[in-house]
């Protein structure tokens, strides 16, 4: 790994550090959780107060791997997976944890499915 991407990945966790002050998954709202890589995107919607993973969806899934994975459409696949998800394991609202990332993009096409699929945030 080059020294310039380790910078950007501590920036990031830096980043995600400052924003989890304020975000915590709670029972009654538990936090989606995003992690984006150059080729996929992960996301996960976590109960921290007994640090249990609910439901969980990626572009490394075989339904989803097909098309390509590092574009805003398999992120939309994604975020509407999760949502149906979240759904079946009693899931409505949530708060959302963009890990470190910038609104934009992949980030943001995922959340906008989650919405649409029905989850509250």
């Amino acid at each position: 790994m080059s020294d310039s991407s380790h910078i950007s990945v501590k920036r990031r966790q830096k980043r995600h550090t400052r924003v989890r002050k304020y975000v915590v998954g709670k029972t009654s709202r538990p936090r989606l959780c995003v992690f984006r890589s150059n080729r996929h995107i992960v996301a996960q919607i976590i109960d921290d107060s007994t640090g249990r993973t609910l439901a969980a969806a990626s572009s490394l899934e075989a339904a989803i791997r097909g098309e390509g994975t590092g574009n805003t459409a398999s992120a939309q696949r994604v975020g509407a997976l999760l949502a149906e998800r979240a759904k079946a394991s009693g899931v409505e609202v949530v708060v959302f944890d963009r890990g470190g990332f910038r609104y934009h993009g992949r980030v943001a096409a995922l959340a906008e499915a989650a919405r649409a699929g029905g989850l509250e945030f």
